[in-house]
């Protein structure tokens, strides 16, 4: 539903609007009206802080890259102590991947507040993964347009040779079963269809700016309508064909767990009955388990049996986010033959995939930069992009701190979140209520040679205003009514490996309200400005009354 109704009616007219008017973010809204100004500037600080953490990923996976060449990997089993005596006691406590990811990737600190120390390694990732794509962006569009042919080819080669491998792994089943089957009670719950609402944005980049910046080079007769379709189903058709091979590999990890934790029981049943070894077998165990237990109830009580021992509960506990790649697929790569090869493949696609999304995000920041002209002429673009690279690069260390991991996901939760739903509400009421309904379906009948059909109108005045209004009122009631946590990796914890639930300080609460703010924040302040300057323009030479006239704010 958020793909159809908010998803494909808002990168339509992103990319109708910026094929039309041939100008950035900046741009396309200030020729629209003035008072729409402070838009593209919006747009542009959401893809610049979302580019800031976006990038500090990328450095992560050249880490796990460039470790995935050693053989065993480095993360398939705990190095020594100090002392040589015996293994790392924290990595004994969790788990390898665990170890491998929080401990020698992050060096994580167990709060937020405590920053650590730049971590030496994570900062030689991140300048190499800023200084990659700015080697591919240098010539703007050109260089994009090249690296683009690989970077969006590639992942499908892996990802296909991944799907053909993963299928015959054991486990891959049940990973299958797990994704195909719905759990409608999820449904009832608000958070998920926020979620769903807000992610679409991200995964058709709408919002950010880039598009309307890419879509400006297109040529004027381009069947911008055609994109938008083909874009929106190729898209969520390569989602679903990348969660397969997904799926299937968690199906695997978790088929693995399972048989470890009934072999583990298996053992001790053994142990304690003084039993055979392979009398009891994985395919047996629940007839032993209950034969026992009915026939020996007392012995059988003193058995440290594990009862978490369900196919289905090891799924349920797969990791999200940053930790599906940096642990759960970690983690199923080792038990794959050729688990280097595996690794190197898996961690050059999502490099790609990064590489992308990069592109698109630092043209949304480039472009409306460009678009304000406050650039000295002499000044050569490969040294302007340089510049701004630069910068990012610097502010971006804060991700290679100790407390990095913390802030890289109070940015992925909040930038992304509130400020993309208000922009995206008001490029709605900019081009279909200020340019107005009827002057933009001529200019889609001027690009494609046919107006917009009713389902396209519909949604544009009335179906996505609306769901971006109800999802936005509903995403600051659940936020309102809950203080935001964090999970904390403290091997102090009384439930170590698992992290630590933690509330964040009212100074982090702070930031992430700015956070939240800032980009949107330009919208108003240039309406304001410019009316002003209008008003008194208006007072001292008479100037037109119509509030849309682009001259009555010239000067």
């Amino acid at each position: 539903m958020a793909l159809v109704f908010e998803g494909l009616p808002l990168l339509y007219l992103e990319l109708a609007i910026g094929q039309r008017l041939r100008l950035g973010s900046v741009g396309v809204w200030n020729s629209i009206s003035p008072l729409l100004g402070g838009l593209g500037i919006a747009s542009s600080i959401v893809s610049l802080l979302v580019s800031l953490f976006y990038n500090t990923i990328l450095a992560w996976v050249l880490w796990y890259f460039f470790h995935s060449f050693q053989n065993p990997l480095p993360w398939s089993s705990c190095p020594l102590n100090v002392n040589r005596t015996g293994y790392n006691v924290e990595c004994e406590k969790s788990t390898p991947v665990d170890y491998f990811w929080y401990r020698e990737t992050l060096n994580i600190t167990d709060d937020i507040e405590i920053s650590g120390s730049l971590q030496w390694w994570m900062v030689l990732c991140l300048v190499s993964a800023w200084f990659i794509v700015y080697i591919c962006a240098i010539k703007g569009i050109d260089s994009i347009g090249k690296a683009v042919y690989v970077t969006s080819t590639f992942p499908y080669l892996v990802l296909t040779i991944f799907l053909i491998y993963a299928l015959t792994l054991p486990g891959a089943t049940d990973g299958l079963v797990y994704l195909f089957t719905p759990e409608w009670s999820t449904l009832l719950n608000p958070q998920v269809w926020l979620d769903a609402a807000t992610q679409i944005f991200f995964s058709l980049s709408v919002a950010f700016g880039g598009l309307i910046a890419f879509s400006s080079y297109n040529t004027e007769r381009n069947n911008c309508e055609r994109d938008a379709v083909l874009v929106g189903v190729i898209n969520s058709a390569t989602s679903l064909y990348a969660s397969i091979p997904v799926f299937s590999i968690l199906g695997f990890k978790a088929n693995n767990a399972f048989l470890s934790c009934i072999n583990e029981n298996i053992l001790a049943l053994t142990n304690e009955f003084e039993m055979p070894d392979q009398n009891i077998t994985v395919d047996n165990y629940d007839h032993w388990v209950n034969y026992l237990n009915q026939t020996y109830p007392d012995q059988f009580s003193k058995v440290p049996l594990n009862d978490g021992c369900d196919r289905q509960k090891f799924l349920d506990e797969s990791v999200s986010g940053t930790g599906l790649a940096f642990i759960a697929f970690t983690e199923a790569v080792i038990a794959m033959p050729g688990s280097q090869v595996w690794a190197i493949l898996f961690f050059v696609m999502l490099f790609s995939l990064g590489l992308s999304s990069m592109f698109g995000n630092m043209e949304g920041v480039l472009t409306p930069i460009r678009d304000l002209k406050v650039l000295p002429k002499w000044l050569p673009d490969e040294i302007f992009t340089a510049i701004v690279f630069i910068l990012c690069c610097a502010v971006a260390l804060i991700f290679a701190l100790g407390s990095g991991n913390y802030w890289v996901e109070v940015f992925n939760s909040y930038v992304g979140s509130v400020p993309l739903l208000i922009i995206a509400l008001f490029e709605l009421i900019g081009v279909i209520y200020i340019r107005g309904m009827k002057t933009f379906s001529d200019d889609i009948y001027f690009m494609t040679g046919r107006r917009p059909n009713i389902f396209w109108k519909a949604c544009w005045m009335v179906i996505s205003p609306l769901l971006l209004l109800v999802v936005f009122i509903f995403y600051v009631a659940v936020q309102a009514r809950k203080h935001p946590t964090y999970p904390a990796w403290n091997p102090d914890y009384v439930d170590f490996p698992k992290t630590e639930t933690k509330s964040y300080p009212d100074w982090v609460f702070a930031i992430i309200v700015l956070l939240c703010s800032v980009p949107v924040i330009p919208i108003p302040l240039v309406a304001i400005y410019r009316l002003i300057r209008r008003i008194m323009r208006r007072s001292s030479h008479h100037a037109d009354s119509n509030p849309y006239n682009n001259y009555a704010f010239e000067g």
